[in-house]
């Protein structure tokens, strides 16, 4: 068995989450305390008992998210004595790209907490509010080729890009908000269905410049080790063990498409991934896995019961 984590990006958080290994495990309890300290902000106040308004906000989504997964691998180790290293490979879906370094030791546990509390800020900063629009498309017609037809529909009106590859059947677009409204147009005459994206800004599209900007002078102050395990990268869907690598592409990342659905058929492929776990909040890592590597197991683990079941099973 060659095993994988996989770490879940924004859009996984809900009020509540982690609050049961918190209450079973002092390794858990241990990095949550970490990351309240190095942001000064009671962010595990917040993800036991909301309100959800504050937890969805971006600044507070990525550290929180960030933290269960890190409780997941923390209390893995730990607990069960099962390291970083039993996984040929980490990936992680956008924001889960800082989970998986900082649970494979590449960005120290609190680094990874500041960055992501700024990431969130600047991503928030970059396009006012109600100027820019993500959308879902959906459907058993949608794969990349419709996603890109539909997004160069809108870039005839704006910016307009392909965000998300995340399988086939679930592509997500983003720009400005006229942009994708045209762009939803054209999807649907291609036959795929349209969701409009509740998000506070555009992520993942050149407009996030400005973020990418402002991470790019984060991250040359950040130490970046070699990972214990290799990353597999959402701009390359290909593995690296280079820092000065990583630290190019997590700037590249903001404004970037999320190849996941790439990334993953290597690692199912190439990389010969027969075993997938999802460290953290969710499990929609896991019906992603499902859908494109059919052949390979999918794990989520964010229950104390996942944990022992899942170091049992290795």
């Amino acid at each position: 068995m060659s095993l994988a984590f996989i770490f879940p990006g924004q859009g996984s958080q809900a009020v509540g989450m982690g609050a049961e290994l918190a209450e079973a495990f002092a390794a858990a309890r241990e990095v949550f305390q970490e990351v309240d300290d190095a942001l000064n902000q009671k962010l595990s106040t917040l993800m036991r008992e909301g309100p959800e308004g504050d937890l969805t906000l971006t600044e507070n989504a990525q550290p929180a998210l960030m933290a269960v997964s890190l409780a997941v691998t923390r209390t893995l180790e730990k607990e069960f004595g099962v390291g970083i290293e039993k996984a040929a490979f980490v990936a992680g879906h956008s924001l889960g790209e800082y989970s998986a370094l900082a649970a494979a030791g590449a960005i120290s546990l609190a680094d990874t907490a500041r960055l992501l509390k700024l990431r969130g800020q600047a991503m928030q900063r970059a396009v006012p509010v109600g100027q820019g629009a993500m959308a879902s498309l959906i459907g058993p017609k949608t794969d990349l080729a419709l996603a890109e037809a539909a997004a160069a529909a809108g870039a005839e009106v704006g910016v307009c890009v392909v965000a998300n590859d995340n399988n086939q059947g679930n592509v997500v677009i983003s720009g400005d908000k006229a942009a994708v409204d045209k762009a939803i147009e054209k999807a649907k005459e291609l036959g795929a269905r349209a969701i409009p994206l509740n998000v506070s800004a555009p992520f993942h599209c050149p407009l996030m410049q400005p973020a990418a900007d402002e991470m790019a002078a984060a991250l040359a102050e950040a130490t970046i080790l070699a990972p214990r395990a290799p990353l597999v990268a959402n701009v390359t869907a290909r593995p690296t063990l280079d820092p000065e690598a990583i630290r190019k592409m997590l700037v590249e990342q903001v404004t970037g498409r999320v190849r996941w659905r790439e990334s993953m058929e290597w690692l199912a492929g190439e990389g010969g991934v027969t075993r997938f776990a999802e460290a953290g909040s969710g499990k929609v890592l896991s019906g992603m896995a499902k859908r494109i590597a059919p052949d390979a197991e999918a794990t989520p683990l964010n229950a104390p019961a996942d944990l022992e079941a899942f170091a049992k099973s290795l």
